[in-house]
């Protein structure tokens, strides 16, 4: 049987990329302009999510394993101001807070797992601190897709099962047969 902590840190790497992906093909069917739309002045723009997830990524990931998660550097309120950034601006922060996520869990083992990391002056095992990331990144990817959706001019392009399609995805999975596999692995070859 596979070590279960060497399947964990598979795991978690894919659904970080499959996360990261689902976050890139919705920004990709948006415009400049879209980046910028809040529906209203307590919600955020793209631009503002990509902004606070990327400020997230960088501090929590820094240093990973030798310092605490939340950087004197950070300026948490400021992710949520100052909406005049460009697209490729955007992209490349995006791009920038993932460099520092894959940088951190890439090299861990699985004796890293149970090592005690800060967030706040609180501790954390490493399972706990991916475990929180993976909440918290998801958790506003689904808020950048739903505004892309929002404001789309174009049709949309479903970022997974494609509505009224359910049916013959489910029995193309089952006409394959059982296998072990991730859910994620062959999407990219779609």
């Amino acid at each position: 049987m596979e070590n279960s902590g060497a399947n964990y840190l598979d795991s978690v790497k894919k659904l970080f990329r499959y996360y990261k992906s689902v976050g890139d093909r919705a920004v990709a069917q948006v415009d400049e302009r879209a980046i910028h739309w809040r529906y209203n002045s307590d919600s955020n723009s793209i631009v503002v999510i990509v902004k606070h997830i990327a400020g997230n990524s960088i501090s929590r990931w820094t240093d990973f394993l030798t310092s605490d998660g939340e950087k004197p550097t950070r300026d948490r309120d400021d992710e949520f101001e100052g909406e005049d950034m460009s697209k490729a601006d955007m992209i490349a922060l995006w791009d920038k807070g993932w460099e520092s996520l894959f940088n951190a869990i890439d090299p861990l083992t699985t004796d890293d797992l149970m090592k005690i990391v800060y967030i706040r002056n609180e501790g954390h095992t490493v399972i706990e601190a991916i475990n929180r990331q993976l909440a918290h990144i998801p958790y506003h990817i689904g808020q950048i897709v739903f505004v892309a959706k929002m404001i789309s001019d174009d049709p949309w392009q479903s970022l997974t099962i494609p509505k009224g399609q359910s049916n013959g995805f489910n029995q193309n999975k089952f006409a394959s047969g059982k296998k072990n596999q991730f859910f994620t692995d062959g999407l990219d070859k779609k």
